[in-house]
């Protein structure tokens, strides 16, 4: 499980592009601190697993169904990566329940200066607009964002200086793929309302509920 508080910036090494899977390399310093061959770490939001590591990188196996789902096939030597490790057990929790498995990508098709802030428009698919809520939570590329406004086919993040320096969103250009994961909160509470015995007579009923007790 990660927190959506992106340690670093690290950069991408090699891709090694096969025809089932990749294989990536990235430079990195401070999610190298304490690494163990098995280890999680996201990259720009996907959860991959430490396969070998050195000083100063570490290397990562990127099966198909990563590649179909997310912008790492895009990633190429050179290429930023926000970089998180794992949530220690006693760390602080500073953004939200993340857990490296995206729903999807986005397109960031505008972004526009506000102030000390910067505002950052994203259109996505219905399949993961409905889960984003406004002042509600979402990662991209791994970020732990405040959603500010939303539409039936986009949302807005308002962006301080602080989080665009410490992460790949400064590099970002309207025409960008990002990676998107919803509150993993709101998909478990749609698939609790909605029992697989339930689901063929249309869903949560009075019966239903008399039935549980309420």
């Amino acid at each position: 499980m990660f927190t959506g508080i992106v340690e670093e910036v690290g950069t991408v090494r090699s891709v090694q592009k096969g025809s089932t899977s990749s294989f990536i390399e990235i430079q990195a310093e401070k999610v190298l601190s304490d690494v163990h061959t098995g280890d999680s770490i996201a990259v720009n939001g996907v959860c991959l697993t430490v396969v070998e590591f050195t000083a100063g990188s570490f290397k990562a196996d990127v099966m198909n169904e990563t590649l179909s789902r997310s912008s790492l096939g895009s990633l190429k030597s050179g290429s930023p990566v926000d970089l998180e490790r794992a949530m220690a057990a006693g760390g602080r929790f500073g953004g939200h329940i993340v857990s490296g498995h995206i729903d999807g990508t986005g397109t960031i098709t505008d972004i526009k200066k506000d102030g000390i802030a910067h505002w950052y428009t994203v259109t996505a698919p219905p399949e993961i607009m409905r889960y984003i809520v406004e002042k509600g939570s979402i990662a991209i590329d791994g970020i732990s964002l405040t959603v500010a406004k939303v539409t039936d086919t986009s949302f807005s993040v308002s962006i301080i200086p602080h989080t665009a320096a410490q992460t790949v969103l400064a590099h970002k250009r309207p025409g960008d793929i990002v990676n998107l994961e919803n509150d993993i909160i709101g998909k478990y509470i749609e698939k609790l309302m909605k029992p697989a015995e339930e689901t063929k007579s249309g869903g949560i009923t009075m019966e239903f509920l008399a039935r549980n007790g309420f």
